[in-house]
């Protein structure tokens, strides 16, 4: 195919991107889709149709890709510009159409750059006057900060835009005219040679010029830009490295000067530095930017759909449409819409590139390079602003911003590409005639070999940037997002929560737990009607407080944005279109739920009930509780955490787990046979181990009994004997088995259950260890320390036959339509014990409910095997515990329970009643 062919080809399928954002925008907006709704994009279109032909006609050599890379880039622009102002978007329009006009003409008129070199001062004299023009009084316009436009009347225009071109023009004729001086470098220091100061002169007057935009205009962008360009030209016409380094020494200069003199260089650095210190003030714009890439995550909002580049106080970013038109962009397709644009910018790059590779002659090919490097430079300052890479400049991202001025210089670079590209024959054809006219190092083979070496060394930067760029996006939009979206003054996110109509969560026998009711604004309200019930589980869901409980670990699922049902489901979350959240069902049971609270009333305690089968968390209880609908004024309150209504006992409070750790000692006792049920020991009030007391409760002597016995009477100067027999290795190691020193996961926030490090348990230590009391001082902490969850998953353990459940408190997940996307399954952590050993542990704690200290636990009609435990506090407290399992048979349920500072044996008369109804509910009874 002919390049034009090719040209051709490529605008066809680039129109479906810029067809399908406008088409999209019309769906979101309710419109109906026809030839009038899409008449923009069909313009547009057309409109690049009728440039094609002119270059097929004026420049038909001229590289096939950069007019399509231009067409996909402005028709985004238009698209987006249309999207946040609407009432620009036919003068933006018009601007693209004076563009493309502006780029034939070139073609028409300019039909050879080497001409331009011999008017190179002419050039520079213009694009100086230019640049410096927004200062002359009465036409000289201030806006944004910066003084760079020239307004006269209504009208007004930005001449740096066209005074960048001119410069490289000027730069790009004086580069090819002095190349070989520049060269060389005759300053000699030690053993390193210098270019002389003749030869630095031209790097120094440009370094002073970009100065004096910065000074004068306060334009940091295009001061940089201006400099760049330069440095990389010269680059690429020397090779020399030196230059490189003298000139990020100048920069470095400039850059500690400027700061030292200027407010509004260190305004913007500042800034930089902490956008968030100024939300409120100079920040807000980069903040907001921030809040919308956060809200874009992989695939976006939806076309029309993000808050970007809605109104500033519903989350939208002043001025989005020029410099902040790109975190639009973002919010609304995502990081792979972003990257995608990124890679056009890119994309235009190579083919400049390739256009200087081309070119037959010094001037084209470095005028190739100064105007490609505009386009690049100006697209990664700008991105890099907005995404807080680098400091913030004012400048607009190329043919996409709103803005005249912008645009009309944009296609002028496209249009001398074009140019240059069409002046060119190829490499193989330059090589041939090169060898006869050879005059300049540039113009032999050698020296054409060595330009496209830097040529290549220039592409490879370009690639660096944006690469650059892509890794500071995915960073911003996919690891830093839920920080983002997560703060408190993320008015996006309240904004879209209160819009938001969350999914459901209720009890695994259908009662509600929260839902959310539409109020007359269209926002929604979160409510918790059941009250009390299972508030520490549920948590809350705040705008200004955030999230907690399953509202925070079930965030995503709750508002439709995980845990997809169906194929629909996933299409309308790629496309942002917002539905009904997911419901959530937990696996408590009402009934044991109230229950279990009602065991709490009026104490200080947890209690958690479960499925020893399955792992399945029926009912779990924190006191004291709160109701959740007063969850704002309690987190409003300066309370100690430790003792708030909010704090969840259950899973995060450590307790000295008592005797009821008994369970876990006997089980090592048993599985490696150091004792059997029937061995005997002396059971003495109080007696010396590890040369220290170890003292039952109330001194009392049981005599000479067997361990059997010394577990239904919870004897501590038997386990403690039974401890030492174990050892700290032994002991440390099963009470590993059953989860203690492991990060478990749960639904909700689980404080880490605890054992010491046995190379530092002393013999006594290690004896209180297994009487379940912690009492070591060193590096590791004390141990055992238990949370109440973990002591129902130890008897759990202990009546699943040994193995250890992994523990879950959601049993299902269903979209708005009713159907089921997740559904808990039992899943096996461990064996903490052998099946034997497990047998041989029921059978001794049924014994403590029917001889020993648990008989309040007991129920008429079923075996119930179970464990006490009473814990000393350090201030003459005790804690009353119970483990209960039944029915001992064949376990369907495991109760749980530790009152704060109750009489020994509370915690087994408590545990009764929330027993009797679980049996009741699984039918066990």
């Amino acid at each position: 195919m002919s390049r034009r062919n090719i040209e051709l080809l490529l605008l066809i399928i680039a129109s479906p991107i810029v067809i399908v954002l406008f088409s999209m925008m019309v769906v979101t907006g309710g419109q109906e889709l026809s030839v009038n709704t899409l008449g923009v994009p069909l313009g547009i279109f057309g409109a690049f149709v009728v440039a094609h032909l002119a270059v097929r006609k004026l420049a038909p050599a001229a590289d096939p890709a950069i007019l399509p890379i231009a067409f996909a880039l402005s028709g985004i622009g238009i698209a987006f510009v249309t999207r946040i102002v609407p009432d620009l978007a036919v003068r933006q329009v018009m601007w693209l159409f004076a563009g493309i006009v502006v780029m034939i003409l070139v073609l028409a008129f300019v039909r050879n750059l080497d001409k331009l070199a011999n008017y190179k001062y002419t050039l520079m004299i213009a694009g100086i006057l230019l640049l410096l023009s927004p200062m002359l009084p009465v036409i000289g316009y201030e806006s944004g900060g910066g003084q760079l436009w020239l307004q006269v009347g209504s009208f007004k225009f930005q001449p740096g835009e066209l005074a960048k071109i001119l410069i490289v023009f000027f730069i790009a004729a004086y580069l090819a005219a002095n190349r070989e001086m520049l060269s060389v470098f005759t300053w000699k220091v030690g053993p390193v040679h210098l270019p002389s100061l003749p030869t630095l002169l031209p790097l120094i007057i440009m370094w002073a010029l970009a100065f004096v935009v910065v000074v004068l205009e306060k334009d940091l962008g295009l001061a940089l830009v201006l400099f760049s360009v330069f440095v990389i030209m010269l680059y690429v016409a020397t090779g020399k490295k030196m230059y490189l380094v003298v000139s990020i020494a100048l920069a470095a200069i400039a850059a500690v000067a400027l700061y030292g003199m200027m407010g509004h260089v260190r305004t913007r650095v500042s800034i930089w530095l902490d956008p968030f210190a100024a939300a409120q003030g100079g920040g807000f714009q980069l903040v907001q930017s921030l809040f919308s890439l956060a809200d874009g995550d992989l695939f976006g909002t939806g076309i029309g759909r993000g808050m970007g580049g809605g109104p500033v106080d519903a989350g939208g970013i002043p001025v989005a449409e020029s410099d902040f038109i790109f975190p639009v962009i973002a919010e609304e397709t995502g990081l792979m819409g972003a990257a995608g644009v990124l890679l056009l910018y890119l994309c235009f790059a190579i083919r400049g590139v390739v256009t200087a590779a081309r070119a037959k002659s010094d001037v084209s090919s470095f005028t190739a390079v100064g105007l490609t490097s505009i386009i690049v430079l100006q697209a990664f300052i700008i991105v890099g602003g907005v995404t807080r890479l680098i400091p913030l400049t004012g400048i607009t991202l190329p043919f996409v911003s709103q803005g005249g001025s912008s645009l009309i210089a944009s296609f002028m670079i496209v249009g001398f590409l074009l140019r240059c590209g069409d002046e060119g024959t190829g490499v193989d054809s330059e090589i041939q005639r090169t060898g006869a006219i050879g005059v300049h190092g540039a113009d032999s083979v050698l020296g054409r070999v060595a330009l496209g070496k830097r040529l290549t060394g220039a592409m490879l930067m370009y690639s660096l940037l944006f690469a650059v760029l892509v890794a500071n996006l995915t960073y911003i939009m996919i690891i830093k997002a839920p920080e983002y979206q997560n703060m408190p003054s993320n008015n996006h996110t309240i904004a879209r929560e209160a819009k938001m109509e969350r999914g459901t969560i209720s009890t695994e026998d259908g009662v509600v737990l929260a839902r959310s009711v539409r109020q007359d604004d269209g926002t929604y309200k979160r409510e918790y009607p059941a009250g009390t019930l299972a508030a520490h589980i549920v948590g809350y869901s705040s705008q200004k407080f955030g999230t907690a409980g399953i509202e925070a670990a079930y965030n995503d699922t709750l508002r439709g944005q995980q845990n997809f049902a169906s194929f629909t489901d996933v299409v309308n979350s790629l496309a942002g279109i917002q539905t009904k959240g997911n419901d959530v069902t937990l696996s408590i049971d009402s009934r044991i739920q109230e229950s279990a609270q009602a065991a709490l009333e009026g104490q200080v305690g947890a209690c958690v009930v479960m499925d020893p089968e399955t792992g399945a968390v029926l009912g779990m209880a924190s006191s004291p509780t709160f109701n959740a609908a007063d969850y704002e004024a309690l987190l409003s309150q300066s309370a100690d955490s430790n003792s708030s209504e909010l704090y969840n006992r259950a899973t995060q409070a450590l307790y000295a787990p008592g005797s009821t750790f008994k369970m876990v000692s006997l089980a090592a006792a048993l599985q490696d046979g150091v004792a059997m049920p029937t061995t005997e020991y002396d059971a003495p009030g109080e007696m010396e181990i590890g040369n220290a007391p170890v003292t039952n409760v109330k001194k009392r002597d049981y005599g000479r009994i067997t361990l059997e016995q010394a577990t239904w009477y919870s004897s501590n100067t038997v386990f403690g004997q039974v401890g030492v027999q174990i050892g700290a290795d032994l002991l440390v190691q099963m009470a590993m088995n059953f989860g203690f020193n492991e990060t478990i996961k749960f639904d909700l926030p689980l404080a880490m259950s605890l054992m010491p490090d046995p190379d530092e348990m002393t013999e006594w230590e290690t004896a209180w260890a297994a009487c379940g009391e912690p009492v070591g001082e060193h590096e590791s902490p004390a141990g055992p320390q238990a949370t109440v969850l973990e002591m129902c998953m130890v008897g759990s353990a202990i009546a699943n036959e040994g193995a250890l459940m992994q523990p879950y408190l959601v049993d299902g997940v269903y979209n708005a339509n009713g159907e089921r996307s997740f559904s808990a399954a039992p899943v096996k952590l461990k064996q903490a014990i052998d099946k034997e050993t497990a047998a041989r542990v029921m059978t001794v704690l049924e014994g403590v409910v029917t001889e020993g200290t648990g008989t309040r636990a007991a129920i008429e009609g079923v075996k119930v095997a179970g464990k006490t435990g009473t814990s000393e506090r350090g201030d003459g407290d005790t804690d009353s515990w119970f483990v209960g399992m039944a029915p001992a048979e064949d376990p369907k349920v495991v109760v749980a329970i530790n009152l704060e500072r109750a009489e020994s044996g509370s915690g087994a008369a408590a545990a009764h009643d929330v027993l009797k109804t679980a049996l009741e509910v699984v039918g066990a009874l």
